[in-house]
């Protein structure tokens, strides 16, 4: 199994899940229920937690259980590990960077880690667009992404349940549109110029 530890910054039902409200005193009590069932747990996440936490706690994870990171931020440091250490990807901003993201971890795989952080530590400005005053509401990341998919090609509308596709204004889209650009994710880059124009057209925005 994977487990994930969303904490109660997410969730407030989740306070003192792991019998205390104390977040260290926590993390003791789930890293001993780990190292108990070792056996059975393929890897864990935690989120959210500083980027030092997540360090502390996969360094003292017991050998096999993988650390899987949902650091939206600081990705491209956890990934690519301090040489004894490293996060897996378990992330949402690999979703809109996937071409990218793939690119970046073949070069890891060959051992380049300076040419994966090439091509994958700039893409960081993307995410903090993307996560932009979103807090922990994760309704409003997603209408970027969506955004960037309709863009992409992936589907035939930009439509959200609730209406959530009008959860970011024009200006950040666009601002999205020129972050993916710039970084090549578009497989048609005609056809997500298209879908742009139309959008800010439908939106009432003249160029």
């Amino acid at each position: 199994m994977v487990l994930h530890w969303v904490r109660e910054m997410m969730d407030p039902g989740l306070a003192g899940y792991w019998g205390s409200a104390d977040p260290d005193t926590a993390l003791e009590n789930f890293l001993v229920v780990v190292a108990e069932n070792k056996d059975k747990i393929d890897g864990v996440k935690v989120l959210p937690q500083a980027l030092d936490r997540e360090i502390d706690m996969r360094r003292r994870l017991p050998e096999g259980v993988k650390c899987y990171t949902g650091d939206d931020m600081s990705y491209p440091t956890l990934i690519a590990g301090d040489g004894t250490h490293h996060s897996h990807a378990l992330l949402g901003i690999l979703d809109p960077l996937a071409p990218l993201a793939a690119a970046a971890v073949r070069k890891l795989d060959d051992g380049d880690t300076a040419a994966f952080t090439e091509l994958l530590g700039p893409t960081v400005q993307m995410s903090f667009h993307l996560f932009e005053g979103t807090g922990m509401d994760i309704r409003f990341y997603k209408t970027g992404f969506t955004f960037l998919a309709w863009l992409s090609g992936h589907q035939d509308h930009f439509r959200m349940i609730w209406s959530e596709q009008n959860d970011r204004s024009p200006a950040h889209l666009a601002k999205a549109y020129q972050l993916a650009d710039a970084f090549d994710l578009f497989p048609d880059p005609d056809l997500a110029e298209q879908r742009m124009r139309q959008y800010l057209a439908d939106a009432g925005v003249t160029a």
